[in-house]
């Protein structure tokens, strides 16, 4: 199969499992979830680099992160998957008791039916809907890196480190959610502003709770 017959393939799998839907939700929840997680690491090491300059090396900071990054990727990814899994088979299951495909059938009648449907191969409701279960697992796992990882990105080049790399990371943090803002307010056709200033209000939140728990425990 060509590669343009499978994009027209993949297509038409996403229009029957719904999921530009469900893949930008995640995007965008899980894409926040990691950008405020983030936000939170750097807010309690800018705490400590502020109390002790010489104790804290940008190493640490992107090792912990990448380390955060990992782990809700991972969960997301996994936990996703399964959920995805469980929900879009039993989708398929309800829709074949609609259909009247599946009946009341003795035990021997119901292996000979699985057999049969095995030689037949799935159908492509059961194809799109396993699709759309990798799509939205890779989505749900993805987003909450990227979010994360982006705000790491003046850390690299920190070679001495100062308050500046901070900075730096807070002004691309707040870029991040301002595009999200944007991102929502595409999505309900309008109100950019609006839910911009919404998660630029919460990155705010987290970065004030960072610092009073911060400074509360040092």
């Amino acid at each position: 199969m060509r590669l343009s017959d499978k994009i027209k393939l993949w297509k038409q799998y996403s229009k029957m499992a719904d999921l530009p839907i469900i893949a930008r939700r995640k995007f965008f929840n899980n894409c926040f979830d990691g950008a405020l997680t983030s936000a939170g690491i750097i807010s309690g090491f800018l705490i400590l680099f502020i109390l002790n300059p010489s104790f804290i090396r940008s190493s640490t900071i992107l090792i912990t992160g990448f380390a955060t990054a990992s782990a809700i990727g991972i969960s997301g990814l996994w936990g996703a998957f399964l959920s995805e899994d469980a929900e879009r088979k039993k989708k398929i299951i309800d829709l074949k008791k609609v259909m009247a495909v599946i009946e009341e059938k003795s035990d021997e009648n119901q292996k000979i039916y699985k057999n049969k449907e095995k030689k037949e191969g799935k159908t492509i409701i059961q194809k799109a809907e396993n699709f759309a279960t990798w799509i939205a697992s890779i989505v749900d796992g993805g987003a909450p890196v990227l979010g994360a990882t982006l705000p790491l990105i003046p850390f690299f080049f920190a070679i001495n480190l100062t308050i500046l790399h901070f900075i730096f990371s807070y002004i691309i943090l707040i870029g991040l959610l301002i595009y999200l803002g944007n991102f929502l307010g595409k999505i309900s056709g309008g109100g950019r502003v609006k839910y911009a200033l919404h998660l630029v209000l919460a990155g705010i939140v987290t970065l004030i709770v960072s610092i009073l728990l911060g400074s509360l425990t040092s």
